[in-house]
C-alpha cells in the first residue's frame, strides 16, 4: 500500500505516452487521396516533334498541297513505323535551318544536309543515310567560230609566237651576215632578202624538216647553225608548246574557258547556292564563287553567260536535267568529291541513338535504295514521255 501511489502513476504516464505515439502516427500517415495520385496526373502528353524539312528535288519536292520526294517518303515510312507524332515546317535557307536546330528551334531537320566538320561543332547528325557526288553543271552547246579561234588570240599564244618570230629574226641575221660574201647564192647580199632566206633556213632546222635548198658553207655560218640546232633542241619547244596548246584547242572545238577537269575551276566564276558545301568546295579548287539563293538562279545565271558553271549535288542536278530536257547544259565528267547526308538534331538530343538504328536498319534492307530509284525513275519517266511527245 505503501507504494501504490507510484503505480497508479506510473499507469497515468503509460496511458499518456501511448496516446502521443497514437497522435504522432496518425499525424504522419498519408490519408488516402494524398497517398494515391488520380490518373490524370500520371499521364504525360509528348507534344509532336517540330520537324523542319528542306532541299532540292528529288530530295524534296514542294507542291501546292504538299511536300513530295526522297525525304518526306522516307520520314513517312520512318514516322509511321515509330509512331512518331510531327509538324513539318519547310526550311528554304540551309544556313538557316542549321541555325534553328543549333538554337533548338526545331528538334530535328531532314533532308540532303552534308556531314561536315564545321557543322558537326554545332549540331549532331544520324548516321548517313545517303551517299552523294559533288557534280559540276556547265553549258553543253557547241562553240561559236569566234570561241574557237579566241585561244589563238590569248596572251600565252601571241607571247609565244612574237618571242618565237623574234629569235628566227636573230638566228637569219647571224646567218646572212656569216655567209652573206662567201655563199650570196643562197644568202643574198641584200638585207631583206638575205636576212629573209636565213630566216627560212632556221626555221626548216627548227621543225627538222631540213630542205637542204638552203646550208651554211662558212665556218663562222656552220657555228651559227650548230648554236641555233642546241637552242631548238632546248629552249624553243617551249615556245611552242603554247602555240600547240592553243592550236589544239581551236581544232577540237573547245575553249580555253571549258570546264573538263577539276584544276579548269582555277580561278574561274562558279555559281553555287548560299549555306550549301558547293561554296566550301568552290573555294577547295581556288575558284570565284558566286552565290545564289537558290538552284533556279545558279542555273539561270549559267544560260546568261554569268558564271561558267555550277557546283552543287550530282543527283539534284541530273533531276533538274531530266526535268527541264531543252537547257543546253550538261554535268561534267568527273566529280568533285563524295559526301554523306544525315539528319540534323540539337546536340545531345534523345532521338540521336534512335533515328540512326532505324536509317541503319532501312539502308541495310535497301528500303531507302527504292525509295530514292523510284523516284529517280519517275523522272526518266517523265522526261521520256515529254521527249516523244515533242516537247
Amino acid at each position: 500500500m505503501k507504494y501504490r501511489w507510484l503505480a497508479g502513476f506510473s499507469l497515468s504516464c503509460a496511458i499518456a505516452f501511448s496516446g502521443t505515439i497514437g497522435a504522432i502516427a496518425q499525424t504522419s500517415t498519408p490519408s488516402n487521396t494524398q497517398a494515391t495520385p488520380t490518373p490524370a496526373e500520371n499521364q504525360t502528353v509528348a507534344a509532336p516533334l517540330t520537324v523542319g524539312i528542306g532541299g532540292s528535288p528529288p530530295f524534296v519536292i514542294q507542291g501546292e498541297d504538299k511536300i513530295q520526294g526522297i525525304i518526306p517518303d522516307l520520314w513517312d515510312y520512318i514516322a509511321t513505323n515509330q509512331d512518331i507524332e510531327y509538324e513539318f515546317v519547310l526550311q528554304t535557307n540551309t544556313q538557316a535551318a542549321i541555325d534553328a536546330v543549333a538554337n533548338q528551334e526545331l528538334d530535328l531537320l531532314i533532308g540532303p544536309f552534308s556531314i561536315n566538320a564545321e557543322r558537326l561543332e554545332r549540331v549532331d547528325f544520324t548516321q548517313p543515310y545517303f551517299v552523294s557526288r559533288i557534280g559540276v553543271l556547265i553549258p553543253s552547246e557547241s562553240p561559236s567560230l569566234w570561241n574557237r579561234l579566241k585561244p589563238l588570240f590569248r596572251t600565252t599564244a601571241l607571247t609565244s609566237a612574237g618571242v618565237l618570230a623574234l629569235v628566227l629574226f636573230l638566228v637569219g641575221n647571224g646567218i646572212w651576215f656569216a655567209e652573206r660574201k662567201q655563199n650570196s647564192e643562197q644568202f643574198p647580199e641584200q638585207y631583206w632578202q638575205g636576212v629573209g632566206n636565213g630566216m627560212w633556213f632556221a626555221l626548216v632546222t627548227l621543225t627538222t624538216v631540213g630542205y637542204g635548198d638552203r646550208a651554211p658553207s662558212t665556218s663562222a655560218g656552220r657555228f651559227v647553225a650548230g648554236i641555233w640546232m642546241l637552242i631548238s633542241m632546248l629552249a624553243v619547244s617551249s615556245l611552242t608548246a603554247g602555240l600547240a596548246s592553243a592550236l589544239t584547242l581551236a581544232l577540237s572545238g573547245a575553249t580555253a574557258d571549258s570546264i573538263n577537269n577539276p584544276d579548269d575551276l582555277r580561278d574561274t566564276k562558279i555559281a553555287v547556292i548560299s549555306g550549301t558545301t558547293g561554296v566550301t568546295w568552290a573555294q577547295e579548287y581556288q575558284a570565284k564563287p558566286q552565290e545564289y539563293p537558290n538552284l533556279q538562279e545558279a542555273v539561270t545565271a549559267i544560260t546568261e553567260d554569268q558564271v561558267r558553271g555550277l557546283i552543287f549535288d550530282r543527283p539534284a542536278l541530273q533531276y533538274y536535267l531530266l526535268q527541264n530536257p531543252d537547257l543546253k547544259l550538261e554535268l561534267a565528267d568527273f566529280s568533285l568529291d563524295a559526301e554523306n547526308f544525315g539528319f540534323v538534331l540539337p546536340r545531345n538530343s534523345a532521338l540521336t541513338r534512335d533515328l540512326s538504328q532505324v536509317l541503319l536498319q532501312l539502308k541495310q534492307n535497301n528500303t531507302i535504295a527504292e525509295i530514292s530509284d523510284r523516284w529517280l525513275k519517275e523522272a526518266e519517266k517523265d522526261y521520256q514521255s515529254d521527249s516523244s511527245s515533242g516537247k
